[in-house]
C-alpha cells in the first residue's frame, strides 16, 4: 500500500466511523487525508469500494494480529475470554477502529466473519468436549449473542462508562456463565493476565 493510499485508509475509516458511508464525499476525504481530490479519484473506483478495502484490511490485520498471540491455550472457554476482551482492549487503544467496528461490525460480512468466525469454532470445541452446556442448535444465536455483547461493551469504553478491562472482564465472565461455565471460574477466566497483541498499542 502506497503512502497516499494508508493516509486515504485511515481517515476513510475515520470518516465512515462518525458519518457513514453515503454522507462521506471525495472533498471529505481528501482534506481528511491531507491529499489533492485527483489523488481520491487516483487509488479508488468509488466511496463504497473505499468502504469495502477499509473493511477487508481491518479484517485482515486484526486476524493477523489474533493469530500471532504466542502460547495460545487449548482451553476454549479461555480462549473465548481472551479474544473478547483483546477487541475492547483494542477498540481502546484505536478509539476509530472501534468507532468503525461499531458502527458496521453487525451489518458489514466482512466484519461479522471477523467477530464471528473463531468464537463459532471455539464454541463448537467446547460443546465437543462437554466444557460449555448448550444445544447444538443454539450455537449461532450463541455467536450472535457474544458479537452483539462486543460491540457494546467496546461502546461503553469509547463512551466512557467503563474502562477496557472492567467492560471486557465482565462481558467475558457473563458470556462463560451463559455457557455453563462455573460462576468462580468464569471470573478466574475473565480477570486472567490477558496476552499482548504482537503489534499495538500500550495497555
Amino acid at each position: 500500500m502506497t503512502i497516499a493510499q494508508n493516509q486515504l485508509h485511515q481517515a476513510a475509516l475515520r470518516l465512515f466511523a462518525e458519518k457513514g458511508v453515503t454522507q462521506v464525499t471525495v472533498s471529505d476525504l481528501a482534506e481528511a487525508a491531507g491529499v489533492a481530490r485527483g489523488t481520491v479519484y487516483n487509488n479508488f473506483k468509488s466511496i463504497e469500494s473505499l468502504f469495502e478495502d477499509v473493511a477487508t484490511q481491518l479484517t485482515t490485520e486484526m486476524s493477523m494480529r489474533m493469530a500471532a498471540i504466542p502460547n495460545q491455550s487449548t482451553d476454549p472457554a479461555r480462549r473465548l475470554a481472551n479474544g473478547i476482551r483483546v477487541f475492547v482492549r483494542r477498540a481502546h487503544e484505536d478509539p476509530p477502529w472501534g468507532r468503525f467496528l461499531v458502527r458496521f461490525g453487525s451489518t458489514t460480512p466482512t466484519l461479522r466473519g471477523l467477530l464471528e468466525g473463531a468464537p463459532t469454532s471455539d464454541l463448537k470445541s467446547g460443546l465437543e468436549l462437554g466444557r460449555f452446556h448448550l444445544r447444538a442448535d443454539q450455537l449461532a444465536t450463541a455467536v450472535a449473542v457474544m458479537s452483539g455483547s462486543v460491540l457494546a461493551a467496546i461502546m461503553l469504553v469509547l463512551e466512557g462508562h467503563r474502562t477496557w478491562r472492567d467492560a471486557g472482564a465482565d462481558t467475558a465472565e457473563l458470556f462463560l456463565r451463559a455457557l455453563g461455565i462455573p460462576p468462580d471460574e468464569a471470573r478466574s477466566l475473565a480477570t486472567s493476565e490477558l496476552p499482548r497483541l504482537p503489534v499495538g498499542g500500550d495497555d
